[in-house]
């Protein structure tokens, strides 16, 4: 489980940018580079993006984290 206070390192993120687009596909590439692995800025983009409830998004960004950014 990823911290939501701590980004994910920028180079490890960089690298899971294409993952992360295959699981969210409304989001562009532009706006997870933006995000820069930082868990709570995705989880904000997700929410909103996907009209999901701040928990529904936050466990979709952990759950992520815990497969791609171990």
């Amino acid at each position: 489980m990823i911290s939501f206070g701590a980004p994910v390192r920028k180079g490890q993120w960089l690298q899971q940018i294409a993952a992360a687009k295959a699981t969210w596909g409304k989001l562009s590439e532009v706006e997870l580079r933006q995000c820069q692995g930082h868990a709570p800025t995705l989880a904000g983009m997700v929410r909103q993006c996907y009209a999901i409830s701040h928990e529904a998004a936050e466990k979709q960004v952990d759950r992520f984290f815990d497969k791609y950014c171990v």
